[in-house]
């Protein structure tokens, strides 16, 4: 089943897990909220990445840094003068897209961000491709993604700011300061989640590509001339988070070398993810970042940020292996991963069962009074504290059928449910429901914490 976006969009919407931001004014353009479902989706995700990053690692550290940054961080980085897209406008409406969209969108061909602006104007001509409104096109120019702001009691060049167009660069101007407070040797590296702001020209397809998102960058220091072997490494460890971590098929994920590079990079790949019947796009980026990074800031900071082998007493700029992943991106590919309609005997409507991982499901388990009244109301709700005390995100529902209420946790992709009934006061036992199974089992409320953990759901 290819799932179209327009179901993710529904279905999101619908379980709570994305709303347009501010949408009772008619929402703002590529801004979300999350939900309640969506903030635990998300939280899931960033946890399973530091698990995987960071946790089981004993050559990573992670920092937090702020959302503001030295004005000067961004010309030495190079997104003063560099970070920007192709924009064309519509000669007769004056609207304006971004020219590789355009491209891309008339089938002409992929991943149209890398022409240059002039075989971006020939393939527009060669192709007569208009705009929307079925009008000619400008000539492409660049157009700078860093959202501006002011700092400080005036408003005038001086106090000039920028919000973070990549979050990484907090890590490249404390790297030093990391790896001497850490006593950390190289290789290693430092990882971190941020926030990240961009003036994106034209936006669509929903949260794929939004002007507000997370970012969760590993950036790792090595020696240089060791940073193939590097690379090669950490681009398979990162397929590997998805296909045996999170549990993605390997069917739905592909490498893509970039055919131009960036700036900054020696060599650059990116993980595609087939959303459905977008089609297969960008997930995350693995970069060979050379010595760029440490030797502009090092240049314009007038800051020594070289490394000292305590071996060798050898100085030198670290190299840096770069993977970075957008959150919003990340979980848009979870909700078309784990997204399944089923079809059941002896019922008209699909069963939607949005199969997450035990990892990722924003409730690990649901507690379902059979009935509301002769006190099995007050005994789910005190199952449901208890868990709850114990850090387990559990839910309780009373509203409708069991059926129904099974169906609805289904949907929103909780693993267990746990029935509450007349035995249950009387011998103290419940029914265990599996999400994926429907399979049931009689045990004992004490017991219920045992089936709570990845390993038995995966066995159940």
């Amino acid at each position: 089943m290819s799932i179209k976006l327009d179901t993710i969009v529904k279905y999101a919407h619908r379980n709570g897990f994305v709303f347009p931001s501010s949408e009772i004014y008619g929402g703002y353009s590529a801004v979300y909220d999350f939900g309640p479902l969506g903030k635990l989706l998300k939280d899931n995700l960033v946890q399973a990445w530091r698990n995987w990053m960071v946790t089981f690692r004993d050559d990573v550290v992670e920092i937090e840094g702020a959302i503001f940054l030295h004005p000067k961080v961004w010309e030495a980085s190079g997104h003063i003068g560099g970070f920007s897209d192709l924009l064309v406008e519509d000669t007769i409406t004056h609207k304006r897209y971004r020219a590789d969209h355009l491209i891309e969108e008339a089938g002409i061909m992929e991943n149209a961000d890398s022409l240059s602006p002039e075989e971006t104007d020939k393939v527009i001509a060669d192709n007569n491709i208009l705009s929307p409104d079925r009008n000619p096109l400008s000539t492409a120019k660049h157009f700078n993604l860093l959202v501006s702001t002011h700092l400080g009691p005036t408003i005038d060049e001086s106090s000039v700011a920028y919000l973070k167009g990549e979050a990484c660069q907090n890590i490249y101007v404390n790297w030093k300061l990391v790896q001497e407070t850490s006593r950390r040797q190289l290789p290693f590296g430092i990882a971190q989640l941020g926030k990240v702001f961009r003036n994106e020209i034209t936006v669509k397809q929903y949260i794929f590509r939004t002007r507000e998102f997370e970012q969760i960058d590993l950036q790792f220091f090595v020696k240089p001339g060791e940073e193939d072997k590097w690379y090669e490494f950490w681009k398979d460890y990162r397929y590997k988070f998805y296909t045996e971590y999170l549990g993605y098929n390997s069917a739905n994920l592909k490498f893509r070398q970039h055919e131009k590079l960036v700036f900054y990079a020696k060599d650059a790949w990116d993980i595609d993810y087939k959303f459905g019947a977008l089609g297969f796009k960008e997930l995350e980026g693995i970069h060979n970042r050379t010595d760029y990074d440490t030797k502009q800031h090092s240049e314009f900071s007038g800051k020594d940020l070289r490394y000292r082998d305590p071996q060798t007493n050898e100085q030198y700029l670290p190299y840096i292996v770069e993977t970075s992943l957008g959150v919003n991106r990340l979980l848009l590919s979870s909700l078309f991963e784990f997204y399944n309609e089923e079809n059941v005997a002896d019922s008209k409507e699909a069963r939607i069962v949005m199969k997450f991982p035990y990892i990722l499901a924003p409730y690990k388990v649901a507690i379902l009074p059979l009935m509301k009244k002769d006190g099995l109301a007050e005994e789910a709700h005190q199952i449901y504290t208890n868990l709850r005390k114990k850090g387990i995100m559990a839910d309780i529902d009373l509203a409708g059928s069991i059926g129904k209420r099974y169906r609805r946790q289904d949907e929103i992709g909780t693993p267990w449910c746990v029935t509450v009934d007349y035995d249950t006061l009387s011998e103290g036992t419940v029914t265990i429901r599996h999400r994926d199974t429907m399979e049931q089992l009689r045990i004992d409320i004490e017991d219920i914490s045992v089936y709570l953990n990845p390993e038995t759901f995966a066995e159940f």
